[in-house]
């Protein structure tokens, strides 16, 4: 094998080796929000519930990239989410939504929204 195919490997696999540590960096973990605000430096996913007896935040004419509401993780510990983005449709009508972020100042911040739709799930029963 001449030299410059042997740098060339290397150089092949210092690449694979610093892609596959800065993605692990950049993994987030699922947590509730008892953990997220211990670690506020790091990234989790929570699950829970839309807690919809406290009200909504979103006004589409003043900032259509701003979304705040309150949830309830799998511990049962409420906390404001805020949302850089658009509210998602059907936010409303969803079961079960998952946010990915991190606290900061009292507030869990989402970088992203999943939500369940409970009638996607739904067997339709149709009569013959």
């Amino acid at each position: 094998m001449k030299k410059i195919h042997i740098i060339g490997l290397l150089l092949i696999a210092v690449s694979i080796g610093y892609f596959i540590i800065n993605l692990s960096e950049e993994a987030s973990e699922y947590a509730n929000f008892t953990t997220a605000i211990e670690n506020p430096e790091q990234q989790y996913h929570v699950v829970g519930m839309l807690s919809k007896s406290k009200p909504q935040y979103y006004d589409p004419i003043k900032n259509p990239n701003y979304f705040e509401f309150y949830m309830t993780d799998d511990k049962g510990i409420e906390s404001k989410v805020v949302y850089k983005g658009a509210k998602p449709e059907g936010f409303d009508q969803t079961e079960k939504i998952v946010v990915a972020g991190n606290f900061e100042k009292n507030q869990f911040l989402a970088s992203q929204i999943l939500m369940k739709c409970p009638s996607k799930y739904v067997d339709e029963k149709t009569e013959i």
